[in-house]
Order: C-alpha cells, then sequence, then structure tokens
C-alpha cells in the first residue's frame, strides 16, 4: 500500500530570476517524504524568466504557474498575491519559497514533522547564507520568541516558512480582507508572523538550517550582516522606514487598542523613550535588544527624517 505524504503548497515569487530559479525549482520538487505542488507568481520580467516557467508548467504537473497580473514592484505584494489567489483546498501545509535559494532535501519533511511534534501552527529555521566566493556562515533566527517581538521583526526568512493548512487559510482571508491597506506593507514575512502570533496562532523557530540561503547585488533582503549592513539598517530606520512598517502591522493585525501598543502608536519622540525601556520584550536576540534601545533613544532625542 502506498505510503500517503502530507500535500504541500510552494508558493514561489519570481522576478528576473533565470540565474538562479531553475537549482531552486529543482531542490524543491526533490523534496523527500511530501508531495509538493510549486505555484509561481512572476512579475514582470526582462531575461526569460516568465517563458521558462511557462515551459516548465506544461511539462510538469506539479507546477503551476499564475496567470499574469501585472507589475508588483516588490516580493512582498507579489507573495501576497500568491497568498490571495492560490486556491489551497485539499493542502496539509503552505511553504513560501525565494527564487534563488537551495532548500536541503528533508526541509519540508523536517517542517511537517516538527509542526506535529510540538503541536504548533508555523515553522520557520535558521539559514546556511552562502556567497559565490564560496563563503558561508550560519544565520541565527532561532532565539528564544519574546512577547512582542512579532510587531518589530519576522520569525528569520520568509523562505523558511512553513504554515498549517488552519493558518493558510486564515491568513488567506485576511489578506482579501485588508487587500488594500496591505499594499504598504514592504517585508510579507514580517506581517505574516505578525498575524499568526497575533491571532493565538504557535511559531516554532528551528535552530537548525534547512537551507542555503543564497547572497547576491540583487538580493531584496539579504544576511544582514557586518558593519554596512547595520549601518544600512540604521538609515532606514532614521529615514522613518521602520517605524513607519511596525506602525502599519500593528493596525493590520488589530493590536492597537492593546495598553502596550498604545502607549507608541503614535510614535512622538517620548513614545520612542518609553518604548525603549521594553527592549526586551520586543526583540528575540541580545544584541538587537540592545541596539533597539540605542534606535529608541536616539529617536528619541533627534526623531527620524520624515
Amino acid at each position: 500500500m502506498p505510503v500517503k505524504h502530507p500535500k504541500i503548497a510552494v508558493l514561489l515569487a519570481a522576478y528576473n530570476g533565470m540565474q538562479w530559479i531553475e537549482e531552486q525549482v529543482a531542490s524543491i520538487l526533490g523534496q523527500q517524504a511530501v508531495d509538493v505542488t510549486i505555484h509561481i507568481s512572476v512579475d514582470l520580467s526582462d531575461d526569460g524568466t516568465e517563458e521558462w516557467c511557462e515551459e516548465l508548467a506544461a511539462a510538469n504537473g506539479r507546477v503551476i504557474l499564475l496567470t499574469r497580473a501585472g507589475r508588483f514592484g516588490g516580493a512582498a505584494r507579489n507573495f501576497f498575491r500568491l497568498i490571495r489567489d492560490v486556491d489551497l483546498h485539499g493542502y496539509d501545509a503552505v511553504a513560501f519559497a525565494d527564487q534563488d535559494d537551495i532548500w536541503h532535501c528533508d526541509k519540508l519533511a523536517r517542517a511537517m514533522d516538527v509542526i506535529a511534534a510540538r503541536g504548533v501552527d508555523a515553522y520557520s529555521s535558521n539559514v546556511t547564507a552562502f556567497w559565490p566566493d564560496g563563503r558561508t556562515i550560519l544565520l541565527d533566527k532561532s532565539q528564544a520568541q519574546v512577547d512582542w517581538d512579532f510587531l518589530f521583526e519576522a520569525a528569520g526568512p520568509g523562505c523558511t516558512y512553513v504554515l498549517s493548512a488552519v493558518l493558510a487559510k486564515s491568513l488567506r482571508q485576511e489578506v482579501i480582507r485588508v487587500w488594500e491597506q496591505l499594499q504598504q506593507v514592504t517585508l510579507h514575512d514580517w506581517y505574516c508572523y505578525a498575524f499568526a502570533r497575533s491571532h493565538g496562532f504557535k511559531w516554532f523557530i528551528d535552530s537548525r538550517s534547512s537551507m542555503l540561503y543564497r547572497q547576491h547585488e540583487n538580493n531584496q533582503v539579504g544576511a544582514n550582516i557586518g558593519l554596512s549592513s547595520l549601518l544600512q539598517r540604521y538609515a532606514s530606520i532614521r529615514e522613518g522606514w521602520w517605524f513607519r512598517q511596525v506602525r502599519i502591522i500593528a493596525l493590520l493585525v488589530g493590536v492597537d487598542n492593546l495598553p502596550f501598543v498604545r502607549s507608541w502608536l503614535m510614535l512622538r519622540r517620548r513614545d520612542f523613550l518609553l518604548l525603549s525601556l521594553r527592549c526586551s520584550q520586543c526583540r528575540r536576540r541580545l544584541r538587537d535588544k540592545f541596539l533597539f534601545f540605542f534606535v529608541c533613544c536616539m529617536t528619541a532625542i533627534v526623531g527620524t527624517k520624515t
């Protein structure tokens, strides 16, 4: 009697990815002990990505290419389109995929085992960043979750996310409901984590790396290591982008009436000072707690540019 494997919908957002997408898709189709279908949405590309996906979908029934839907202008809107438009009926779980990584062959099977064993609704993991020159480094995102981390960071790279069917369907309903407002969100993985945590779903972040996370000049979000990355992050905060995203996500997931959130939601200078005192509840990693404290204090003193 054949073994019935979990059926998983993999949502892959693509854009000008011909240099890497074939290797990524092969690593997804090669997943062990799961039944995978890849749903691909291609942002308008000029390097042959869409034509390659069309040929693959015509030749392989496990690959479905969504119809052209114009220009998204970023990965977040492309992923939100996938969440909205893919029919999730009959799937046991939903996973997100970028176009340029390489998955370990047991990535999805391990995620499903962990979800079942721990009784959680979602899974994400550490990743191994790698560069063209052969360098690798483990990106550790698996620190213990804290009370409010979901309002200030994602649960690691979105390409590691695996959501239970119940969570995925609930998320899809909410994406449809708040579609217009959602276009303001820049990082889909941050929003999805915030939605899950704020709505009582349980999430597990695995300390084991599940994939090779490719680093190149076209990464929308990369490894975020080193001084230059730190300075870029601070610049985005100084410009006001990061705190605007925090506020948008808090409003979208419906926690704006909670006392903790109300205390800083207006993003006045005094609010940042109060928020700095709650740094231990807002970020997972110790280094990020100190950085959060510093950023809030500096913003309270000098403000943001916008």
